[in-house]
């Protein structure tokens, strides 16, 4: 497998329509929302849950290829597993650290992408990961609302009794009309280099960002897509401009009045123009 050797930094456009992207646990899961400006939030985090999930699914968690950051998961049990190694097992005590850790990057897909932190049990190091993302943002501040829904069956006998036999269930749930969010991400050579992170893993995230939301829906999600992928591929390792000054190439305008409902209601633009592809690559000179 080749190896990365340029710096990358992209630009991610993805929407929601009737759908809450990202429940905050700490709010009564309402969707994410920055109180000052009231833009729509969703997490790196999510965002790499939903590359996991879709390596996980395309791949049947074969290694190379498995996740270390998976539901259900005994972390600690898979360190195990790395210590155990033949290979590993054989290392002086001194080595045997760094050993597991090129054991899990070289394992887990997740671990050589994103990183992780490995020392909660035998230690396996820390990994930095080569990819990083950061929160989405939307790019006009969004409504929340919410709903009554009834479920017409009730838990227990208990409850039965209580309504007469009427039988309902009353919840809430919170959607968020329409929103279009922006996140950006960088790709390091470095620290792929040090993970171990191929050009196929790397083709591989290309493809996770654009057909994820396809295989992730839910009633709660509503509809999500990815809209746009802008790459910039520097010349070097090292990058040849800064991430700022090519995230600015990248803007949008509206093309209709009052409250947004769909995509057609935005127009993205690189340097001005109109762009229409899902995914481009853009060479930075």
């Amino acid at each position: 497998m080749s190896s990365v050797t340029k710096r990358y930094d992209f630009v991610f456009f993805f929407d929601v329509k009737d759908g809450n992207p990202n429940g905050d646990p700490d709010a009564g899961n309402l969707p994410r929302v920055d109180a000052e400006t009231g833009m729509g939030l969703v997490t790196d985090v999510c965002l790499k849950r939903k590359v996991r999930n879709y390596v996980l699914l395309t791949n049947g968690g074969k290694r190379p290829y498995d996740i270390f950051i998976k539901e259900k998961a005994v972390l600690n049990k898979l360190i195990d597993e790395a210590h155990d190694d033949e290979k590993v097992a054989e290392k002086e005590k001194g080595e045997k650290t760094e050993a597991a850790r090129q054991w899990m990057c070289k394992n887990y897909y997740d671990v050589r992408t994103f990183g992780a932190v490995m020392s909660t049990g035998r230690n396996a190091g820390q990994v930095r990961g080569p990819i990083q993302l950061t929160f989405a943002r939307s790019v006009e501040p969004v409504v929340a609302l919410e709903h009554s829904i009834t479920r017409m069956a009730v838990a227990t006998e208990a409850e039965a009794e209580k309504q007469s036999g009427d039988n309902r269930t009353m919840g809430r749930k919170y959607t968020i009309p329409y929103g279009l969010y922006r996140a950006h991400g960088f790709v390091s050579a470095h620290l792929a280099e040090q993970t171990g992170f191929s050009q196929d893993d790397l083709d591989l995230f290309w493809k996770a960002m654009q057909e994820m939301f396809e295989h992730d829906h839910s009633a709660a999600r509503g509809l999500m897509s990815t809209r746009k992928l802008v790459v910039f591929e520097h010349k070097t390792a090292l990058g040849n401009k800064p991430a700022h000054e090519l995230f600015a190439r990248v803007t949008y305008k509206r093309t209709t009045e009052g409250p947004a409902r769909d995509f057609s209601d935005y127009e993205i633009l690189l340097d001005g123009q109109p762009y229409s592809e899902t995914f481009k690559t853009v060479p930075v000179q």
